[in-house]
């Protein structure tokens, strides 16, 4: 694992944006108290809903239990505030494939919604466009005004590194200090053109904490054959967007109409900012460990990151 962490940052450095270092962060548990740097932490963002999909608020430490390898890890501490800042880079795929049908206009229209529920001066956000390359068209910023009409002149053209781009972009969200933060790609769900494959990139945005959501905007017919091949185990051999998704505590959901695009988008905003935001002890051994997050309510559904590298 420690060589593949070689080849997938050696890969990183080498695209189109690049990659900045990541700062530290203080946390502070329940009852204030603060814990020493993020060096020794390892920071864990997770939603958990009900069975009924809706989210669980008001929970402690005591309800939730993360094991690190298998062992029981004490949690340190909780964080849990919708008024937190948001911190969120949108990926926009402006491949060819993008030309067919309305993607373009369902891809505008979900960067249209995420400016609109955004909190100006508060959120930040940066705007990234792929096709076989990636183009930062917005550095990140709170000045919501900055972004109104960026996709207007964009054609879609050339092959699409879905998967490259992503993992760039999770290097550099991964710097940002806010109380959430996400990468969220709006796309077709087609990659051509990677030198990357979904467990790599999803590893990385795991062991930085960045979770993946995708917005997929396609034709409803479209829609039946990607979820079609989505029923394949979760494992390395032909991974997907709903593994690069779910790996990294994100999450795959499809659009086919504008209106449908304006509700998932929202739903996938007001879920970044519910997430419980846990912390635990850092191994010191320089290995990927395997991270699961559960709470007492077995009926609940819980996302987050898969792993880190600890060391």
């Amino acid at each position: 694992m420690r060589m593949l962490l070689q080849i997938l940052l050696a890969a990183v450095v080498s695209t189109s944006v690049g990659i900045t270092p990541v700062r530290a962060q203080t946390p502070v548990d329940e009852s204030g108290q603060t814990f020493r740097s993020s060096a020794d932490l390892v920071s864990i963002q997770t939603s958990v809903r009900d069975k009924r999909g809706r989210p669980m608020t008001g929970l402690t430490s005591a309800d939730f239990e993360v094991r690190d390898n298998g062992q029981l890890k004490p949690i340190l501490s909780l964080r849990s505030d919708r008024q937190s800042a948001v911190s969120v880079a949108v990926l926009v795929d402006t491949s060819g494939s993008m030309r067919v049908a309305s993607k373009m206009a369902m891809a505008r229209e979900a960067f249209e919604t995420l400016l609109r529920q955004l909190r100006d001066g508060v959120d930040e956000i940066a705007l990234f466009t792929f096709d076989s390359s990636l183009h930062e068209r917005q550095p990140f910023t709170s000045r919501l005004a900055d972004l109104e009409d960026e996709l207007d002149d964009f054609p879609s053209f050339g092959a699409t590194s879905l998967y490259d781009a992503t993992a760039a972009t999770a290097q550099q969200l991964a710097a940002r200090s806010a109380g959430h933060k996400a990468i969220i790609i709006l796309t077709d769900g087609v990659d051509t053109s990677s030198t990357l494959t979904a467990p790599q990139v999803s590893g990385l945005a795991s062991s930085i904490d960045v979770p993946v959501y995708i917005v997929a905007t396609v034709p409803a017919l479209d829609q039946t054959a990607m979820t079609q091949a989505d029923d394949r185990p979760l494992a390395s051999d032909g991974a997907d967007l709903r593994h690069l998704a779910e790996w990294t505590g994100g999450r795959l959901a499809f659009a086919s109409s504008l209106l449908d695009t304006v509700v998932v988008t929202s739903s996938l905003l007001d879920e970044l900012r519910q997430q419980y935001v846990l912390a635990i002890q850092a191994a010191t051994v320089q290995e990927w460990r395997r991270l699961e997050v559960k709470v007492k309510d077995r009926s609940a559904t819980v996302k987050a990151r898969s792993g880190y590298f600890g060391g």
